[in-house]
């Protein structure tokens, strides 16, 4: 680790005019959601009994939890392989895992019909299905959010045991601090276990659905390929994250540091297209590639971003570069989205009558939880030691 790559916490005003936009977006959100609560789901959404689930559940949770795998991915890396180099990416990997699983939850209460009956999954135990995919998922995450608020939490102890913070945050800091420290370990292997789980069965959830999933995307692989893409997509939205976060706040660049990193993603990637394309040749489903329908566009659109984004962390020449970087994990990112969506809407049909498409509510509330989770981002990087490295003015 550099000597440079102490975390602090970046300061400046936090109601700047991107974050006021951010808020008013958020202001906009919340009442609908309030309006969704009051009028229920069929008032407020274009689901149906053939789509109970939409952009809520296909995109702020099955996607948005694979977006929010950088501190997955990291710990993979850092404290599986032992590679130490990374660690100062950990903890800006960890905060978007934290609020990208956080948003995801909040999604979660939106889409169920009886969201004030949720906490009670895992305290009645003798109520669980144990045949249900569902269940897995949920226990899953209601404790990964936790574990990654406690993986996060060494950061807010360190700023509330600064000199001036307030009298009652440093008790609280100075009680639980140790415990943290001592426990981190075990708290890290479950933040391994619990991700490797979860992603799996959101791709065996849709095993399920049988035939009405297109045979593009219906395979005994899906929950192998789940996982192998949210690694990928958790490393892309590291390197996304950090290259955003040096060019907004002016810090010095991790180019080589994420150029070596970028093999990882690369060689998975590739054992996502090969898997991917196998499986379909002997599967036998190589001619619906080629159907002039929108399943086969969609199939080309994602297997054109994967290829692309590989190819682009193969070259020496694009992943050495900051502009090579952010545009190989823009590309994987996408690709893993639109997989996901694929997976969840696109290849999905319950037979005829039966169409979907987001209600504005649906696409205002889910644009509303993404401003919320930026937000979230910039107060706390700003408020507490998040990023490493000085500032670039730091190093002239």
């Amino acid at each position: 680790m550099s000597a440079n790559a102490k975390p602090e916490p970046i300061g400046g005003p936090l109601w700047t005019p991107a974050f006021k936009v951010l808020a008013a977006i958020f202001g906009v959100s919340a009442l609908l959601m309030i309006w969704r609560f009051a009028a229920g789901l069929g008032a407020t959404t274009g689901l149906s009994d053939g789509y109970p689930w939409g952009i809520w559940i296909a995109f702020d949770v099955v996607t948005g939890t694979a977006l929010g795998c950088g501190g997955y991915a990291m710990a993979f890396l850092v404290y599986i392989f032992n590679k130490g180099e990374y660690h100062p990416l950990v903890r800006p990997a960890v905060l978007t895992s934290a609020l990208g699983y956080t948003m995801a939850a909040v999604a979660i209460h939106l889409d169920v019909g009886r969201p004030p009956f949720i906490y009670k999954i895992p305290i009645f135990p003798g109520w669980w299905n144990l045949n249900s995919v569902l269940l897995e998922v949920a226990l899953c995450v209601m404790i990964y959010v936790g574990v990654l608020w406690l993986e996060l939490s060494p950061a807010f102890f360190e700023q509330w045991q600064k000199k001036g913070a307030h009298p009652t945050l440093k008790k609280v800091a100075d009680t639980f601090s140790p415990i943290v420290n001592t426990l981190m370990i075990p708290i890290l292997a479950v933040g391994v276990l619990l991700p490797s789980m979860h992603q799996t069965s959101l791709g065996a959830l849709m095993l399920l659905g049988g035939q009405k999933v297109h045979g593009l995307w219906q395979t005994p692989f899906m929950p192998l390929l789940f996982l192998i893409t949210c690694i990928a997509m958790g490393y892309g939205v590291v390197v996304m994250e950090s290259q955003l976060a040096t060019t907004i706040f002016h810090r010095r660049r991790e180019t080589q540091l994420l150029a070596r990193m970028a093999v990882v993603p690369a060689y998975l990637t590739l054992a996502y297209l090969a898997i991917r394309l196998v499986d379909i040749v002997l599967r036998g489903r190589l001619g619906l590639a080629f159907a002039f329908n929108v399943q086969a566009l969609m199939f080309w659109v994602e297997m054109a971003l994967f290829i692309g984004g590989t190819a682009m962390l193969f070259s020496p020449k694009a992943r050495g570069t900051a502009q090579g970087q952010f545009q190989a994990a823009m590309l994987l990112v996408l690709a893993g989205v639109i997989y996901r969506l694929d997976a969840y809407l696109v290849a999905y049909n319950p037979g005829r009558n039966w169409t979907y498409f987001p209600a504005v509510p649906e696409v205002l509330i889910t644009v509303g939880i993404v401003a919320a989770e930026l937000m979230a981002y910039l107060y706390i990087v700003k408020r507490y030691p998040i990023l490493g490295g000085a500032s670039e003015a730091a190093h002239n």
